[in-house]
């Protein structure tokens, strides 16, 4: 078992991120859901959950882990970045403790496995690793089940932590927010490395991982950084991980622009030529959807917003056309 905390004099030092917040008794770290109860650090949000819903897996967006199905999709409050662009702020910067919702891991499980076409519960829409103790409980009965589990992150956690999150997860989603700390530092209020650290931790676990950066214009628009940040991903996690460029909106406090279209299109086309799978998110653009094979151009499935149609795919998820693996999970549908 993990150390989720150490004791330092009258402190508590709270060891499940980087920022490894030391904490007066009655005092909460970063992420407000963490605090000192007097010898031990308490998570205020255990069971405690902001939203859940059955949503299309390529909504989280996960397009390489059982395309076409869907997940249970939970999430409680808080997070250790503080990202003035954060789309989900009402629950990630806020913190609602009503303990009259509070839900037992066994009953989430329960609800999980009463949905159609569901295959696993997946810790989002907040920061689930500031949620640990409820997600490792929730995860560790899920697979008991049969269910799978997929955690999207922004990857901000401790190597140790990590490991144990690897232990029960089996898919990933991590936000790389940007490829230069400068962004880190002064946007999410964290630092660069651990998240790069992270994610090399994840591939070489072999667990499914998958990548999302968000195009915010004039931060990290940079077409040169793109072609760095993808070389990198090549290199450290594998030409085949499947990258996810999001198009910025108006958010919370920052009022920039949207990202142009355009731009988002020669960004696409940067990071394709160092990755296989390169995909576009929030937009309308029918660019950067569907999934062609690698190999032989063959196209294998078609998107249309979250509808997913899967062809000329062979029942272990390859392509009928040449072989080439394609998808490592895959439910087959004829």
């Amino acid at each position: 078992m993990v150390r989720l905390s150490v004791k330092y004099n009258e402190k508590i030092e709270c060891r499940v991120c980087p920022h490894y917040c030391r904490l007066g008794e009655g005092k909460t770290g970063i992420c407000g859901v963490r605090r000192n109860k007097g010898n031990e650090i308490e998570l205020l949000t255990y069971g405690v959950i902001s939203a859940l819903a059955l949503d299309p897996v390529e909504k989280k967006p996960l397009y390489h882990f059982y395309p076409g199905t869907n997940i249970m999709s939970v999430g409680s409050y808080g997070c250790n970045m503080r990202c003035d662009f954060c789309q989900n702020f009402h629950i990630s910067q806020n913190i609602l403790l009503d303990k009259e919702a509070f839900t037992k891991p066994e009953d989430l499980v329960t609800k999980a496995l009463a949905l159609k076409n569901n295959t696993g519960i997946a810790f989002t829409y907040n920061e689930p690793v500031i949620w640990f103790e409820f997600v490792r409980d929730t995860a560790v009965e899920a697979r008991k089940k049969g269910l799978v589990t997929a955690m999207i992150s922004n990857g901000f956690v401790n190597s140790d932590i990590l490991d144990e999150i690897i232990s029960f997860t089996d898919a990933f989603n991590i936000d790389l927010k940007a490829f230069n700390n400068k962004f880190y530092r002064q946007l999410t209020g964290a630092e660069m490395d651990p998240v790069k650290a992270a994610l090399k931790q994840i591939a070489a676990s072999g667990r499914h991982l998958e990548i999302t950066t968000l195009i915010i214009p004039g931060q990290n628009d940079s077409e040169k950084e793109m072609a760095v940040q993808t070389e990198w991903i090549a290199k450290e996690l594998g030409e085949k991980t499947p990258f996810h460029l999001s198009r910025y909106f108006p958010m919370y406090k920052r009022q920039d622009p949207a990202t142009d279209g355009d731009l988002l299109e020669r960004i696409y086309h940067i990071a394709s030529q160092n990755l296989n799978y390169v995909y576009l998110g929030n937009t309308m653009s029918a660019k950067g959807q569907n999934t062609t094979c690698p190999s032989c151009g063959t196209t294998v499935t078609i998107r249309n917003g979250y509808n997913t149609r899967l062809i000329n795919l062979k029942e272990d998820g390859k392509c009928e056309s040449c072989g080439e693996q394609v998808y490592r999970y895959f439910i087959f549908r004829s």
